[in-house]
């Protein structure tokens, strides 16, 4: 499933659309008129740097189409405001969601782009009259403006915090919501290396097992992986991407966290194909 362009190193993700929608999955591009899983998820589930990422690997496993609906830099408001993901999932046997971390999203504090969510519009009066002493227009990128945040006011942060985690329950209520037919969470834990740490904390950004408790009986069942000491110390092994990208890939989940999460997702999969 994964190509490369010659001499580059890089992979050919072989970029599509499905139906109307302007969002561009990971291909090839796959037949939706058969059955099939979908999988919903952010740039862990698009493989970033991976030839096969756990959708195709869980593939292979199953001997059943997964269809690989990750999208890159995804928070949940691609996929809520996205008005085909209804349809994609009345076609599927059972949709995975992979839950995507808190601050790509827009909020009552500040709004997001509405495909690229990682990066930050601007923020809202609210948002400047508790950050009074901020300048907003030295950010671009959510996990920035967010870091820079927790350091210059950490008095005020929990405020912002408390916001994202509470407009993250409602989006995700939303989307659950949308998603009609079978579906299954899926919630990839921290799968940086063991000694790196985020000052946000782990992943999914700002998201609790008491948040996943409150939304986890809107599907019908959830998988929680937690990557291995061995999975997370491997670096970008087995990983290919361009020379400029290496600082990207080691932020990205290596190709063991994807097996990992494949074979953890195969047994409860397999009950609705």
């Amino acid at each position: 499933m994964a190509f490369e362009y010659a001499g580059s190193g890089a992979l050919d993700y072989f970029p599509c659309r499905y139906g109307k929608s302007k969002l561009l999955f990971r291909g090839p591009r796959r037949d939706l008129t058969k059955p099939f899983v979908g999988a919903l998820g952010g740039t862990e589930t698009y493989g970033k740097f991976i030839a096969d990422p756990w959708p195709a690997l869980l593939e292979d496993r199953l001997e059943f189409p997964v269809v690989n609906f990750g999208y890159l830099n995804a928070g949940i408001d691609v996929f809520y405001s996205e008005p085909q993901i209804p349809e994609i999932a009345k076609s599927s046997n059972l949709t995975i969601i992979q839950l995507l971390g808190a601050p790509n999203m827009s909020n009552r504090f500040y709004a997001v782009h509405p495909r690229r969510n990682d990066r930050f519009l601007r923020a809202s009066n609210l948002m400047r009259a508790v950050f009074d002493d901020v300048d907003f227009t030295e950010f671009n990128f959510t996990r920035h403006m967010l870091t820079s945040l927790q350091e210059f006011a950490p008095d005020r942060f929990d405020t912002l915090v408390t916001e994202l985690r509470t407009a993250w329950i409602a989006r995700m209520r939303g989307l659950l919501e949308k998603v009609t037919g079978p579906k299954l969470l899926l919630w990839v834990a921290d799968y940086h290396a063991p000694l790196e740490s985020d000052p946000l904390g782990p992943e999914p950004l700002l998201v609790s097992k008491d948040m996943v408790a409150e939304i986890a009986p809107l599907a019908d069942g959830l998988v929680k992986v937690n990557p291995s000491t061995m999975a997370r110390s491997t670096g970008t092994v087995g990983m290919h991407f361009a020379p400029l990208e290496e600082p990207a890939a080691n932020t990205m989940p290596g190709p063991i966290v994807h097996q990992e999460i494949a074979e953890a997702l195969a047994p409860e999969v397999r009950k609705y194909i």
